[in-house]
């Protein structure tokens, strides 16, 4: 096996590559087979769409709220997010088609959930997380400031 020399500068000022790349070529040929065909392509454009959907700060919000408050009318959602009814709309519908939310409508107004406690969950442990990670940010500076 053959091993291949790294670049040590980065011309655009980030952390040093060497840090983050293996610096020889091996690999773990049983890991490999086994998880190999594991995730199928189309499962994984799914996946894509969904957080691509969410990367996006007032869908994301929306998807909190609907967390929190189980079903919303559009405009209620409207209100909350600061956005117009109709922005709102085109949100909540991306979101629908997308498999996030679900809507019923009754009389002259739309009402939202999420599509099932697996969007729910994911949004929780999403939230969840990040304050961990925040938790952690906050105890290692305070330590390393003393």
């Amino acid at each position: 096996m053959a091993a291949r020399k790294l670049k040590k500068s980065d011309e655009n000022g980030l952390d040093n590559v060497k840090d983050d790349v293996c610096e020889i070529v091996c690999y773990d040929a049983e890991k490999i087979k086994s998880l190999k065909g594991r995730v199928e392509d189309n499962e994984v454009q799914g996946m894509a769409q969904m957080f691509k959907a969410l990367s996006d700060p007032t869908r994301m919000k929306m998807a909190c709220l609907l967390d929190e408050g189980e079903e919303l009318c559009v405009c209620d959602m409207a209100i909350l997010t600061g956005q117009s009814i109709a922005t709102t709309s085109h949100h909540l519908r991306l979101m629908k088609s997308l498999g996030i939310a679900k809507s019923r409508k009754e009389g002259k107004n739309v009402f939202y959930t999420l599509n099932d406690h697996h969007i729910s969950t994911l949004i929780r442990m999403t939230l969840e997380h990040l304050r961990e990670e925040h938790c952690h940010d906050d105890t290692e500076h305070s330590t390393t400031n003393r």
